[in-house]
């Protein structure tokens, strides 16, 4: 049975061509069974009129404008040779509520207008004998309902589907609002898990690299102190190796790692062993902490600890051999401040006045939208008597 209305669904035209078979048989059948042949008028001009009455039926849907103007040319014509209405007349109702329902503004408003003169025009044509003319009047005001209730009925439900398109262009409109904002958080997202990766493969490379130097530098002479050397470039890549799966695994949908839960994030804390790390790789490093510690937001944990890394780093690869370094942590009301400095060669002028890429990777471009997520304020550049200072503050309170 479902097929069979899925069937009719795609083929309206046949199916009103259907009802305008039926309803020209009867309006033949009626015109026939009628004792005087020539009650409805001229036998001919009353076929031929059901004829055309029973084509707007069945081309209602594809052109209902033009079916409107036919009946109405039809209705005017069966005035004027005095062919008396018949069941074929009933596709006048079909055609307004169909140009009600689909039909162009100006189609509707002239549907209705014809259908309340189309009562009133049939009484004055062929009044009925033997009532009177009240009788008349609330005849006429009988058959002018059929028309306005058609009317009605074909604007509503053009108000109605107007009222599903609507809702459908919004649902539509969501849905691909929703694949937009999708996009832009995957995109946050890489971006976020592309700065990770070059603090975390940049440092712990570099610490590596400037062990495997000071390794082989002292192989032969002090085997104590190559030895000391190649074991932090070993825990220095076991460090690295557990934060890049911790990263790769944000990107496994579903995976986790085989303990079940990924590395926790770096936070203030561990910047204490960064710096010792740092201070065994041949970086002197004064650290120090001032105010009273406490627990920050995630974010700001997370930032404070990249940007003295990548400070730190930035000491290494730019400072020169015998630079040292200064980390400042001092915990305010309302915000967590850094300053990190070294009295080494400086950096690049491009990393500092070109928006701080370094031509070789994101330089100091991630320092800046790491503390931009957390709404706070970085500055950067060379120090008064040589060397390097970033200074930076972390406010408590989210961006707004």
């Amino acid at each position: 049975m479902q097929r069979f209305y899925d069937f009719l669904r795609r083929h309206p035209t046949g199916v009103d061509s259907f009802w305008a078979v039926v309803l020209f048989l009867l309006s033949v059948v009626g015109m026939a069974s009628t004792a005087d042949v020539n009650s409805y008028g001229p036998e001919a001009l009353a076929v031929v009129i059901s004829l055309v009455l029973s084509l707007v039926v069945a081309l209602r849907r594809r052109a209902p404008e033009k079916m409107l103007l036919l009946a109405a040319a039809t209705g005017v014509v069966q005035v004027i040779v005095d062919v008396q209405t018949m069941p074929a007349n009933f596709a006048m109702l079909v055609i307004i509520y169909s140009t009600a329902a689909e039909g162009a503004p100006w189609s509707r408003r002239f549907g209705l207008v014809g259908g309340l003169l189309a009562a009133p025009i049939s009484q004055l044509r062929w009044p009925e004998d033997n009532v009177s003319a009240a009788g008349n009047f609330l005849f006429t005001a009988f058959l002018m309902v059929p028309f306005v209730l058609a009317w009605v009925l074909g604007d509503s439900i053009r108000t109605r589907r107007a009222y599903f398109a609507q809702l459908e262009e919004r649902a539509d409109r969501l849905e691909k609002e929703r694949e937009a904002q999708a996009k832009v958080a995957v995109a946050a997202e890489r971006a976020r898990i592309a700065r990770e990766l070059h603090d975390v493969v940049a440092h712990n490379v570099s610490v590596m690299v400037v062990q495997a130097d000071g390794a082989a530098y002292v192989l032969d002479g002090a085997p104590d102190q190559a030895r000391k050397a190649l074991e932090t470039i070993s825990g220095t890549g076991r460090q690295a190796l557990a934060e890049m799966r911790r990263l790769l695994g944000v990107l496994r949908t579903g995976e986790q790692r085989e303990s079940g839960e990924y590395v926790p994030q770096p936070d203030v804390e561990q910047i204490d062993e960064l710096v010792e790390q740092c201070r065994d790789s041949g970086l002197t490093v004064d650290f120090k902490i001032e105010g009273t510690p406490r627990p920050l937001p995630s974010g700001v944990e997370l930032t404070a600890y990249r940007i003295v890394q990548e400070a730190l780093t930035n000491t290494r690869k730019h400072g020169g051999d015998h630079a040292g370094a200064s980390v400042r942590i001092v915990y305010f009301d309302d915000g967590l401040g850094l300053l990190i400095e070294d009295d080494g060669k400086g950096a690049p002028h491009e990393m500092y006045e070109d928006g701080g890429a370094d031509g070789s990777g994101h330089g100091l471009i991630g320092m800046r939208e790491r503390v931009g997520m957390v709404g706070g304020t970085l500055d950067a550049g060379p120090r008064p008597g040589g060397g390097f200072r970033i200074s930076a503050l972390l406010p408590l309170k989210p961006a707004i």
